[in-house]
């Protein structure tokens, strides 16, 4: 693995993991992009998979988040920004095109790419998010997003993120909660904490769940581009019908649903790697 932080135009560095492919090229490589409190280890299960498809894989810390830098300027948390930081990275590493893997706020990222330079994406996979959200995950986000305290142990950790997220993930064992805590928390002098800015919850709990705009316009710039979207079958931020007019608008689109799951897919169910293989099978 290579690692590289590389500054966008305001100076901000960007951590990428950067993977070769296991033998011979095969085509584009693969570009994950996280969730709103997430980091690059989210992708940690689907890697491997995707190495062992001939493809290069680079898994990004959005700013403000695991490795990369905090923002001085907390405005600056927009997928806007975001999308600007995705294409200054791949021009750094003179990458014209990649396959788009993106969980959530990473799947935002990825139309909104698509809107700014639609060359770019050579492929689509959309994690449990699409043009629109439902209200009542974002109310949900809100509600606990910058509000969880310090643990002191890892086991306590992951028993407080099992408290937020067992309804995402009803049924799963202590070593399920105590994985996703070494992914999205980090050890510090003062305790174990989240792996993101403080002030990132600040940007996201400060809108009106309903006035949250609509991403129909950038959606469209996928139209000519092979796209999937997986659904947590639990899922409250990507409803049924939100997916359904995705299909309308892109009948080729390809959908799949992740059984007893919320939101968003780990992506290393049967039914998420589908979507992925399909994807990138797509891709040359």
């Amino acid at each position: 693995m290579n690692e590289h932080m590389i500054a966008g135009q305001d100076g901000v560095k960007t951590y990428v993991a950067d993977f070769d492919p296991v033998g011979a090229y095969t085509g584009p490589p693969v570009l994950c992009l996280h969730g709103l409190t997430r980091n690059h280890k989210d992708f940690q299960g689907v890697i491997e998979p995707i190495r062992r498809m001939g493809r290069r894989v680079l898994a990004l810390d959005i700013r403000g988040r695991g490795r990369s830098d905090w923002d001085p300027n907390p405005a600056n948390y927009t997928p806007l920004i975001y999308a600007q930081d995705v294409l200054n990275i791949l021009n750094r590493l003179g990458l014209k095109r990649a396959v788009f893997l993106g969980t959530s706020m990473g799947g935002i990222i990825t139309m909104l790419v698509a809107a700014f330079s639609p060359a770019t994406v050579a492929g689509a996979i959309l994690n449990d998010i699409g043009p629109e959200v439902d209200p009542v995950g974002i109310q949900r986000i809100q509600s606990y997003v910058g509000k969880i305290g310090k643990a002191s142990s890892w086991d306590e950790a992951a028993r407080m993120i099992a408290s937020i997220g067992e309804q995402a993930f009803p049924g799963r064992s202590a070593d399920f909660w105590l994985d996703f805590a070494h992914k999205t928390c980090i050890e510090t002098a003062d305790g174990i904490v989240f792996d993101y800015d403080p002030a990132i919850a600040q940007v996201a709990g400060a809108g009106d769940p309903a006035a949250i705009p609509t991403l129909w316009e950038p959606f469209a710039a996928l139209n000519p581009i092979p796209t999937a979207v997986i659904r947590g079958a639990l899922s409250d931020l990507l409803s049924v019908d939100i997916v359904a007019r995705m299909k309308q608008a892109k009948p080729d689109l390809i959908t799949v649903e992740v059984p007893e799951v919320g939101h968003a897919p780990t992506l290393e169910e049967p039914e998420a790697w589908t979507a992925i293989e399909a994807i990138i099978r797509q891709t040359r």
